[in-house]
């Protein structure tokens, strides 16, 4: 509980903000993050590469937590968290150019607490969204909702009470469950991997901006999960930084957590490259009952589709200007 104290303080609006966010994170700080800002070894490299700019770039940077959980994952504690940073984008950031217009920036976060502070750390930002937000949308449109994600059904995804020990267990059983079920697609049939048995028919499915957010077992097969299998067939997982459950919520991400070949399908709009990849994912679950009902997801595609071939940020000068590369490219 104290650990999140010290992050909502940090936050907090009033003067000093950047000494109390960098007072959040040990000096040897192993932060990872997203592309273009990627890793930053230590606490003087994190403030130079990413929390300077991004404070620069909204001066009046709010955190909005939807969920924070906590646990104990290979002895070590962890908080995982997800919600939005949002503030006036006032001047320019990573190269988008600011539209001095209140803007959203959906994030999750995984960080390792030892003595008071952070020493490991893993965040994805959503950056397209942001270009999405600002009129410079890069890539094919999504198939899915675009719309601003919202938190859990039940508004209680900020834990701050303690809670049953066995109901956390619960939770991250069934998500490991779930896993295995997904490990087990033969390359041929969706239904191989009997995803029905561990999701609520009317379960919501909160994807990055590139790929959007979906409803229901047949419509998270349209907007994602058949798209993903058709360009990835031969997927593998692990890797794990971290899984934790707390109550009715679970949390995990891998760094990378998918290694993969893009084989085939339209994925993003780009043609199958032939190219090995891999991903860094974050996932937040919600379970109601003995059943999965919302899943918030966060893929690093910007590297994603740079390992693909494609540099979203040096093309978003123009919008609408990335073109599919062919494998002969």
């Amino acid at each position: 509980m104290a650990y999140r104290a010290r992050a909502s303080d940090a936050f907090a609006r009033g003067s000093g903000k950047p000494q109390r966010i960098a007072a959040l994170y040990h000096p040897q700080v192993d932060w990872h993050g997203p592309h273009p800002i990627n890793d930053c070894p230590g606490r003087d490299a994190l403030q130079q590469k990413f929390w300077v700019p991004l404070l620069q770039a909204f001066p009046d940077l709010e955190r909005r937590e939807d969920i924070c959980l906590a646990g104990v994952w290979k002895n070590a504690t962890w908080i995982a968290s997800t919600g939005h940073y949002v503030g006036l984008f006032a001047s320019d950031w990573l190269g988008i150019p600011a539209n001095g217009r209140f803007a959203s920036l959906r994030f999750g976060e995984f960080a390792r607490w030892l003595d008071g502070q952070i020493v490991e750390s893993y965040t994805i930002i959503d950056i397209l969204d942001l270009l999405r937000q600002v009129g410079l949308w890069p890539l094919a449109p999504p198939l899915g909702a675009t719309d601003r994600i919202p938190g859990p059904a039940t508004c209680d995804g900020v834990i701050t009470t303690p809670q049953d020990p066995a109901e956390s267990e619960r939770s991250l059983k069934l998500v490991e469950a779930m896993i295995g079920g997904l490990m087990k697609y033969d390359q041929k049939s969706l239904d191989s991997m009997q995803q029905w048995l561990y999701w609520d028919a009317d379960f919501t499915w909160y994807g990055p901006a590139g790929i959007g957010s979906c409803r229901g077992q047949e419509d998270y097969r349209r907007v994602h999960q058949g798209p993903f299998l058709r360009a990835f067939p031969d997927r593998v997982g692990g890797n794990h930084k971290c899984r934790i459950g707390e109550g009715v919520y679970a949390a995990s991400t891998g760094w990378p957590s998918i290694n993969a070949t893009h084989l085939g399908g339209d994925f993003l709009g780009l043609a199958p490259t032939g190219k090995r990849i891999s991903m860094h994912v974050m996932d937040f679950w919600r379970r109601e009952n003995d059943l999965l009902r919302e899943n918030w997801v966060f893929i690093d595609l910007l590297d994603l589709m740079l390992q693909m071939g494609v540099d979203v940020m040096a093309r978003m000068g123009t919008a609408g200007s990335v073109r599919p590369q062919s494998r002969a490219e």
